[in-house]
């Protein structure tokens, strides 16, 4: 549930990368990407997403979860030193990246 809830707000961010990527990996999910052009990816896969975030009834993002606006700083702070997922990104994101990202996933739909 920690990756999944801020999936949408990521590839949404990640997209300008590899369009073509993220969308083989929408298309992976069942998307029609028929005419989807590069700009559309991150949007694409995150609608997609969303469709199975929905299905499988996952909570609509952090704040249901319990987190809030005033968590942001520290989830941001505890996400820095986290390589794995800051280094491996197609995109580097700085802090006020991931505080944008974090925004972004408190209510996804």
């Amino acid at each position: 549930m920690s990756v999944i809830l801020n999936t949408p707000a990521v590839v949404r961010f990640t997209h300008t990368a590899s369009p073509e990527r993220h969308l083989r990996a929408a298309a992976a999910l069942g998307a029609d990407v028929r005419g989807a052009a590069p700009a559309d990816a991150g949007e694409v896969l995150a609608e997609r997403v969303i469709h199975f975030m929905r299905l499988l009834g996952m909570p609509n993002g952090l704040a249901a979860v319990g987190y809030g606006p005033a968590d942001i700083p520290a989830l941001v702070e505890g996400t820095l030193p986290q390589h794995r997922v800051t280094k491996l990104s197609p995109r580097p994101a700085d802090a006020a990246d991931l505080t944008r990202l974090f925004e972004a996933s408190m209510r996804i739909w």
